[in-house]
């Protein structure tokens, strides 16, 4: 697969050459009988693997890239081939799941099936902050992958990750959920990944991770290897976070993220469950209720620990950001809480996220800098001197990769004040609150 950039972790690898070792001596030959009687995931991966499909994609640098490159002393590039995998996930439509960083900047998209059909896809549209993408392309004789229920799976639940790289056709590993709701991968994106031992190889970003019955609960992502090769340590995006971000980028073209306007002060953790009597130890605690917003007027207060939303339990703080930040705008939540040890329960309309609403308003603070879009972030080409932007510590060539804790994906993304940047200065990272 095309693995994540080092800013993320730091220790995902890129392509590497796979050394095959000498081979070890023959196994005493297995039986007819009991060879009959080992389990075959066969006819499933039959039905199955039609749906997987390649994904090439062929994209040209702009100045602006061009400009991040230099900054970083990085060669020049003038395009770029890169390979991953995507999943048909509604047959009639031709719709494609994928990641976001396999057709990031794309100029062009080739699709290539199994019985070796090739289509030019059009990008339907692409979410950095779940790393999910939505393609499209007009076939017919199309096979489609079912969702499954990726919120039942359970650790040592038995799963298959299906790719199809560098245009070899399909490729199957086996393996089973090693565990659920992980983080601290993208830190400046939303996170709740699958993880699983079977072997995500480099081109299977965007393949389909399901059940051994067939049904699609994941969308491979990433690996951690740090010796370069896979190490069993596989992620992927769960179907019911990528089919949530799959419907707000059929109807808008891109998520728009909802808010209830609180701020979590921390997970609710046993020792804080045992310290406020408390018998559940898993939740969110609240730690400011913004004015005017949802969550005060429908009576939630600082202190609340919030324990569920739609009937379903909240893990921690980043699982309830996950379900908020990716709800419908205008959408009714019900939140279920626990204020003095009494069970309460509201509803309340999700409302737009300021922070990104309006598309290119930069606040006075930042006032005599220009930007530039660059490689998926933004770039300050420009810094007036003795200008507010000057002021405040921005310095030309700062990349600026997250604004306020969310991802910057360009100079359309506006910036709500107060302002805390996260930014690339020379190579190293920074964060600059501007007051």
């Amino acid at each position: 697969m095309t693995t994540r950039s080092s800013k993320y972790v730091g220790v995902f690898a890129a392509l590497v050459l796979i050394l095959v070792p000498a081979p070890l001596p023959a196994a005493r030959p297995q039986s007819a009988m009991s060879a009959s009687m080992q389990p075959s995931l066969a006819d499933v991966l039959e039905d199955v693997t039609p749906a997987v499909v390649n994904i090439a994609v062929r994209s040209r640098a702009s100045a602006e890239t061009n400009f991040f490159r230099r900054y970083f002393n990085l060669p020049e590039q003038q395009q770029r081939l890169s390979a991953g995998s995507g999943v048909i996930v509604d047959a009639n439509k031709g719709y494609i799941l994928t990641n976001h960083h396999v057709v990031a900047d794309a100029g062009e998209i080739a699709v290539t099936l199994k019985d070796r059909r090739r289509f030019t896809a059009d990008l339907v549209g692409s979410d950095k902050a779940t790393d999910i993408a939505l393609l499209r392309i007009v076939a017919d004789k199309l096979t489609a992958l079912s969702f499954g229920d990726s919120g039942a799976l359970r650790v040592g639940d038995s799963v298959v990750a299906i790719g199809n790289p560098f245009g070899l056709g399909q490729t199957v590993t086996s393996g089973i959920v090693s565990a659920l709701g992980r983080g601290g991968i993208n830190l400046e994106g939303y996170e709740d990944f699958i993880q699983t031992d079977a072997s995500i190889n480099p081109g299977n970003s965007g393949g389909a991770l399901v059940t051994t019955d067939g049904m699609l609960v994941g969308v491979n992502t990433a690996i951690i290897a740090p010796t370069g090769g896979n190490v069993g340590i596989g992620f992927a995006v769960p179907i019911a976070m990528a089919s949530a971000v799959m419907e707000q980028l059929i109807e808008h073209g891109e998520v728009r993220r909802g808010r209830i306007g609180i701020s979590v002060q921390q997970d609710l953790s046993p020792d804080l469950a045992e310290a406020l009597s408390i018998e559940e130890s898993y939740g969110a605690v609240v730690g400011n209720v913004e004015t005017d917003s949802p969550a005060e007027q429908a009576g939630l207060r600082a202190g609340d620990v919030i324990i569920a939303v739609n009937n379903r339990k909240v893990t921690g703080s980043a699982d309830l950001r996950n379900r908020v930040g990716l709800a419908q705008v205008g959408s009714e939540v019900e939140i279920e809480f626990l204020r003095d040890r009494v069970r309460k329960t509201v509803s309340m309309r999700i409302e737009p996220d300021e922070a990104i609403a309006k598309p290119g308003a930069m606040p006075a603070r930042l006032e005599g800098a220009e930007f530039q879009d660059a490689a998926g972030n933004v770039v300050v080409s420009s810094v007036e001197d003795g200008s507010a932007a000057a002021r405040a510590g921005l310095r030309m060539g700062d990349v600026i990769v997250a604004a306020n804790r969310r991802p910057i994906a360009g100079t359309r993304d506006s910036v709500k004040e107060p302002i805390v940047l996260d930014l690339f200065r020379a190579g190293s990272k920074h964060l600059l609150v501007i007051r």
